[in-house]
């Protein structure tokens, strides 16, 4: 019964639903999501851990940064998100998918760990 609750609690937040739209289209570091999302890493950080401990999404490390993706080997989850993510509409994550794709575009032009708009990149592409 946790789980279930667990599961329903991370959707129903709108922060870690934008969150999921935006993984729905691949891996992201925190520092991607934190740009899209226009806010600050705790924040992002939170809530990332609430999806994960839902099981919504997993983690990979890569040195000392951490990417997130979609958790889709569980079928319940799957159709879960795929139900929830498919009524969410394009516009109204268009702000955030924007900035993500500035942010990434610049990002793919620096080199690590540098400075984009006084964010501090935290990963290379």
């Amino acid at each position: 019964m946790q789980e279930i609750l667990n599961i329903f609690k991370a959707l129903s937040e709108e922060t870690r639903l934008r969150i999921l739209k935006l993984l729905e289209n691949g891996e992201l570091c925190v520092c991607d999501i934190v740009a899209a999302l226009d806010t600050i890493q705790p924040k992002v950080s939170f809530h990332l851990s609430t999806l994960k401990e839902a099981g919504l999404i997993k983690d990979r490390k890569q040195g000392k940064w951490v990417h997130y993706s979609i958790h889709d080997s569980d079928i319940f989850r799957r159709f879960l998100l795929l139900s929830v993510l498919e009524r969410i509409s394009p516009e109204t994550i268009l702000e955030d998918s924007n900035r993500l794709r500035v942010f990434l575009k610049e990002k793919n032009q620096k080199s690590p760990i540098v400075a984009i708009d006084n964010r501090a990149v935290c990963c290379p592409r």
